[in-house]
């Protein structure tokens, strides 16, 4: 009789086989438009220009990069990531556009499985199937279609809930990849430095001041003018007049003038707030449970946010699907509004249109309400010490 762990073998290769087969006919219909159609050129020709120690922030040479492989537009698609970020694209620069975006969506395919299976883990390996929602999340599902960093994000973000505790330099090293999107996480920035200070969990600062310099030194053994080359774009790049469908950006549109300072306003008040918010919780705090608000706010309140940053937001909906599992309440709201999210990416709605300027707070009303403790029967809130319990 086969024992279990063969069985669990034979089924994972099975499945392995399935996808590569999947895969190799997928890539069969590729075609070096079908990368230049998507968010993910802007990487590639980034990752062409730094492996040649050329400028990768260059607007008229990216463009040519661009425009070459079958790009229409008259502008060019530019990464404004910084280079501390840049070593995750460097293999890019070493394979055709083509090439690159097949090895692209297998390592984001990879990150979203490995995903997936420790937030299975985190939640005490549970005999339900709603941890494969993550398949089904529209903005990961997004990052695939587009080719966007926001499943990096999220495998980041998920690693550390993993690790924070038994392996603290690798959990702020995980934490490294956040750095390209800085300004998404700020509010839960700060809450993290100060649990570091409270904990003396110094080793994760380690971790992370040391997976930012092993980017930014390899960066600089390819292009050794980077900083000077990054410094000079955030002076030119205009990012205060760049649209994305955000609270931030709808809050600064409705008043007249559009004044800047306004798309700041939210992500000043949330990290006031994550500030008191710790401090509130900070003798019995839990990253797996308080980590999942902050995270909500955080990508809610940002001043630059898409819909594809949005896959980082999969742990706390995953969590609040557990939660309302466990206190009997109806998962119809993230049915809904999972569904609807989810028929905006198949319909292919731009990720640069109003119609997906909701999401982000839906996900976040969606937290709330299933994480509520109002109005709990005592059975309600034993299971609910328990599942914490199992969580943590």
């Amino acid at each position: 009789m086969i024992t279990s762990p063969l069985r669990k073998l034979a089924a994972a290769s099975i499945i392995g086989a399935g996808l590569c087969l999947v895969l190799g006919v997928y890539a069969i219909g590729l075609t070096d438009e079908n990368a230049a159609s998507r968010d993910y050129i802007q990487y590639w020709a980034a990752g062409q220009r730094i492996v040649r120690g050329d400028d990768p922030y260059d607007r008229a040479a990216i463009l040519g990069l661009e425009q070459s492989k079958g790009f229409h537009a008259q502008e060019p698609w530019i990464s404004l990531s910084p280079p501390a970020a840049f070593m995750l694209i460097l293999p890019l620069g070493f394979m055709g556009a083509k090439t690159g975006l097949i090895f692209w969506l297998v390592l984001q395919l990879g990150c979203l499985g490995i995903t997936t299976w420790i937030l299975w883990v985190l939640h005490g390996r549970p005999r339900s199937s709603f941890h494969l929602a993550g398949f089904a999340f529209a903005p990961a599902l997004a990052c695939l279609m587009a080719g966007q960093l926001g499943i990096f994000f999220l495998l980041g973000v998920v690693l550390f809930l993993y690790l924070h505790d038994s392996v603290p330099w690798a959990a702020g090293a995980a934490l490294g990849v956040c750095a390209m999107k800085p300004h998404l996480f700020l509010p839960v920035s700060l809450a993290l430095l100060l649990w570091v200070v409270s904990r003396k969990a110094y080793r994760l600062i380690a971790g992370f001041a040391a997976f930012i310099l092993v980017n930014i030194a390899t960066t600089l053994a390819f292009d050794r003018h980077i900083l000077a080359q990054y410094w000079q774009m955030t002076r030119n790049a205009g990012m205060q007049n760049v649209f994305n469908p955000s609270i931030s950006v709808a809050l600064r549109r409705i008043v007249p003038g559009h004044p800047v300072w306004l798309q700041f306003l939210l992500e000043a008040v949330a990290c006031i707030w994550a500030v008191w918010y710790f401090q509130a919780r900070r003798r019995d705090w839990n990253w797996s449970q308080h980590g999942m608000l902050l995270l909500l706010v955080s990508v809610a309140c940002a001043p630059y946010a898409w819909f594809t940053d949005e896959a980082v937001l999969l742990p706390a909906v995953l969590a609040g699907i557990y939660r309302a599992v466990e206190l009997r309440r109806s998962l119809l709201p993230i049915a809904l509004v999972g569904g609807v999210a989810l028929i905006e990416v198949e319909a292919f709605v731009p990720i640069t249109s109003w119609y997906l300027a909701w999401t982000a707070p839906a996900w976040l009303a969606w937290y709330l309400y299933a994480t509520s403790r109002k109005q709990l029967e005592p059975d309600s809130l034993h299971n609910l010490s328990k599942v914490t319990g199992q969580i943590r």
